[in-house]
């Protein structure tokens, strides 16, 4: 049986996440005016148009991305749509350090077993181990969540028993 109370939860902060969309689509928009208004050579303009685009696919994946959150339950980290993140059974470890490999405002997560790729923009990715929370997520709610994966631990693993 599965135990869905939600514990923990982590949104996209919205000033966050709508200053990361319109930078992003200004950036976007600003490499087609300059390819388009001024075109260097052909190779060039290609480049900027290509950049350009991506800029705009990019910043409407993180519009998307971040409309929606995170849950954390006892069975592990999933999204409001169910998509599973990672297992509680997954984890071994959480990074919450300064020079952690690690989003802004957010944690990495260690597991056992590599895991299929995936990534939202401004929220989450996973690739192999790794588990990265955070982006444009808020401070606040991110280092609740990590502190709550780190007592699930603490409580799984057993440490501190033998003290």
């Amino acid at each position: 049986m599965q135990d869905s109370e939600v514990l923990a939860i982590v949104r996209a902060s919205a000033p966050r996440r709508w200053l990361a969309v319109s930078l992003m689509a200004s950036l976007g928009l600003l490499l087609l005016w300059v390819a388009i208004s001024t075109p260097p050579t052909l190779g060039w303009q290609i480049f900027l148009i290509a950049m350009g685009a991506g800029s705009l696919w990019l910043a409407d994946r993180l519009r998307r991305a971040t409309a929606n959150w995170l849950e954390l339950t006892r069975d592990g980290l999933r999204d409001n749509t169910g998509q599973v993140v990672i297992a509680m059974d997954q984890i071994r470890q959480v990074e919450r350090g300064m020079f952690a490999f690690k989003p802004s405002n957010g944690f990495l997560i260690h597991g056992s077993d590599p895991m299929a790729k995936a990534w939202e923009p401004g929220l989450w990715w996973r690739f192999g181990k790794r588990v990265a929370i955070g982006g444009v997520t808020a401070a606040s709610q991110t280092k609740f969540m990590s502190e709550i994966i780190a007592a699930q631990l603490f409580e799984r693993d057993g440490a501190g028993r033998d003290a």
